[in-house]
C-alpha cells in the first residue's frame, strides 16, 4: 500500500509484472541467498547454455527492463537478469544489511554466481549496472569471460552538470510525476520510452530503497590489466555524459575493447528502448572468437 513517500507497493508489483511479461513466456523466477538477502534473478534461455548476468541501471531500473534485449541474447546465453539486492525489483534485503561499498557489491555477486551454479559468467550492465560490472570484472576475473557496457556511468568519465540539476529534484524528493519529468527530459529527442516500462519508473519513485553504493571508478591500472573482452556502447543522444569522452577513455584504459555509437537513443532509452540491431550485435560479441 501507500506509504508516506506515495509509493505504493501493490502498483509497484503490477507495473513490474506487467513489464515482465514482455519477456519470453519460458522464462523463471529464482531467488538466490547472499549473505545481504535473498536476490530475485529473472531467467530465461537453454540450461546448458552459458550463463549471462545481466545488471540494470540505477533509479528505477530492474531487471525486467531487458525485455527488449532478452529473448535474442537467450537463443546464445542462459541470460540471468538480476535485482540489485536494495534497489528497486523484488530482491529482499536482510534487514538492514545491505551492500554499502564496492567490495560488498562484488560480495553480493560472488554469491549470486555461486547460487547459480557458475563458475563463470559473461557480464552486461547498463548505466549503473555497467559500474557494477566493471568493478567486478576488476575483482574476480577469473569468473569474467565477456562483458558489454552499454552508456555505463561513473567508469570512464563525469556526470553533466545539466544531468544533475536535472535529477536533483526526483533525488531529493521522489515522485511519480518528477521521475515521469525527468526520464521524458532526458530521453526528449530521440526514441520515446515505452508507456510500461515508464509506468514501473513512476511506480518505483519514493521505493524503500537502501542508499545505493557509490565511489570511485575503477582504478585505471586495473582496468590496464584486464583481460576480459569488452563491448562498450554509448548513446549518441545521452545528456547523461559526454559519450565521446566515454568511449575515448575506455579505449585508452581497456587492451581488449570495442566501442560503438547507438544513434538516435538517450541514455535512459537503454536497454528498452533500443533498436533491434542491439541485440543482434550483443549476440555477436558474446559468440565471437
Amino acid at each position: 500500500m501507500a506509504g508516506d513517500t506515495g509509493y505504493d507497493s501493490e502498483a509497484f508489483r503490477v507495473a513490474y509484472d506487467k513489464v515482465l511479461a514482455k519477456w519470453p513466456a519460458e522464462r523463471e523466477a529464482l531467488t538466490v541467498a547472499t549473505p545481504f538477502g535473498d536476490t530475485r534473478v529473472n531467467t530465461c534461455g537453454p540450461r546448458d547454455a552459458p550463463p549471462l548476468v545481466l545488471l540494470p541501471g540505477g533509479g528505477g531500473a530492474t531487471s525486467v527492463s531487458w525485455y527488449a534485449q532478452v529473448a535474442e541474447l537467450a537463443r546464445v546465453r542462459r541470460v540471468h537478469a538480476v535485482d540489485v539486492i536494495g534497489a528497486p525489483g523484488l530482491s529482499a534485503p536482510a534487514g538492514d544489511r545491505h551492500p554499502r561499498a564496492v567490495a560488498d557489491l562484488t560480495l553480493w555477486l560472488d554469491a549470486v554466481l555461486d547460487g547459480l551454479g557458475a563458475a563463470s559468467a559473461d557480464l552486461g550492465g547498463h548505466s549503473y549496472g555497467g559500474w557494477i560490472a566493471l568493478h567486478y570484472a576488476v575483482h574476480a576475473p577469473a569468473r569474467t569471460r565477456r562483458l558489454f557496457l552499454l552508456d555505463p556511468t561513473q567508469c570512464f568519465a563525469g556526470f553533466k552538470a545539466a544531468y544533475l540539476l536535472h535529477a536533483l529534484p526526483m533525488l531529493l524528493r521522489p515522485t511519480p510525476r518528477r521521475a515521469r519529468a525527468f526520464l521524458e527530459w532526458e530521453t526528449g529527442g530521440g526514441a520515446p520510452p515505452d508507456p510500461d516500462w515508464l509506468a514501473l519508473q513512476e511506480a518505483a519513485a519514493g521505493f524503500p530503497a537502501a542508499k545505493p553504493v557509490t565511489g570511485p571508478r575503477p582504478a585505471p591500472d586495473a582496468l590496464r590489466a584486464l583481460e576480459a573482452r569488452t563491448l562498450l556502447l554509448v548513446a549518441a543522444n545521452s545528456r547523461t555524459h559526454d559519450p565521446r569522452e566515454v568511449a575515448a577513455g575506455a579505449t585508452a584504459l581497456l587492451s581488449h575493447v570495442e566501442t560503438g555509437v547507438l544513434p538516435g537513443l538517450s541514455h535512459h532509452a537503454l536497454p528498452q528502448a533500443a533498436p533491434a540491431a542491439l541485440a543482434g550485435r550483443l549476440t555477436a560479441f558474446l559468440s565471437g572468437p
